[in-house]
């Protein structure tokens, strides 16, 4: 099953609310006025695309409506798919690794699905024939690394762990050499989704970093925020938290098939400017998929 037939049977619930909301705005409406913009702003709000961002993309269809001369809603509809996709279309959507090793340094709270996102990372990249390790740098959570050797298991990997409480950072640092020692490509960090407050988890990354950035000042790096679909614009605010963190450079959205929300990767993506990485839409390793905006926007309309 391809990008496509995957993500539009994974957004089916997402769909089906749209379809019942903006479905009735462009068969309801035979001219382009007010009340049909009004219509539509509402019906992309309440499918998370948040406030901001629908009133952009409405003011966005106001402007190619007058610039091309569009009559009926059906041709506003293809108008808005491409506005949706421009918006969504934010820098590379496929993970920058072309260092020996490269690192991927994965946050984000605790139960967006963090630790399988990275295991599902793993296994495509052992797929391609990448030598992968995991580093288990979340060493606050008891199951955390136990979770992360599963996958590790799953995905042909390896894997560096210490004990429970043990310094993250010195975790990353063990990571790192055993990397080098072991010709690995790309090195996957696990993190800790919450310490006790905002400044601990700063200071916990931002030592991360240094010792990433002192060990290995040369390679490639990703620091991939995982956030939960169905949290909607709490995830939004999460992000914003986050961005401002750890310097986020991709995003994986999670948990897409389990709610009719999928809207806010259109959000996410506008609202930060950072470029949706991968999209969650099942269990499988292989429904972690890498993003394509315009097959996700078709999809989603």
């Amino acid at each position: 099953m391809g990008f496509f037939e995957k993500i539009k049977a994974g957004l089916t619930k997402t769909r089906d609310a749209m379809a019942s909301t903006l479905g009735s705005v462009f068969s309801g409406f035979h001219r382009l006025d007010d009340d049909f913009y009004d219509e539509l702003e509402e019906s992309l709000i309440l499918a998370d695309l948040g406030v901001e961002t629908a009133a952009k993309a409405v003011e966005r269809l106001r402007q190619a409506v007058r610039a091309q001369g569009l009559k009926t809603p059906e041709e506003a509809k293809e108008a808005l798919k491409e506005i949706l996709t421009e918006m969504v279309s934010v820098g590379d959507s496929a993970l920058k690794l072309d260092t020996k090793p490269s690192v991927v340094l994965v946050i984000g709270v605790n139960g967006v699905g963090k630790t399988t996102t990275i295991g599902k990372i793993a296994a495509q990249l052992g797929r391609q024939g990448k030598r992968v390790l995991l580093v288990a740098g979340d060493t606050f959570r008891a199951a955390a690394a136990d979770q992360l050797e599963i996958w590790a298991g799953r995905a042909g990997a390896d894997i560096v762990r210490q004990h429970e409480g043990a310094d993250p950072a010195a975790v990353v640092y063990d990571g790192i050499q055993a990397a080098r020692a072991r010709n690995v490509d790309v090195i996957l960090i696990d993190t800790a989704g919450r310490l006790h407050n905002k400044q601990n988890l700063m200071n916990e990354l931002g030592k991360i970093s240094r010792i990433v950035e002192r060990e290995l000042p040369d390679a490639s790096r990703e620091v991939l925020l995982v956030l939960d679909g169905t949290t909607g614009q709490n995830g939004l605010i999460q992000a914003k938290t986050f961005q401002q963190i750890a310097g986020v450079t991709g995003i994986a959205l999670t948990k897409l098939d389990g709610t009719a929300k999928g809207g806010i990767v259109i959000a996410v993506a506008d609202s930060l400017q950072i470029p949706v990485k991968y999209v969650g839409v099942g269990e499988q390793a292989e429904d972690l998929m890498e993003f394509r905006p315009r097959e996700f926007v078709d999809a989603l309309l």
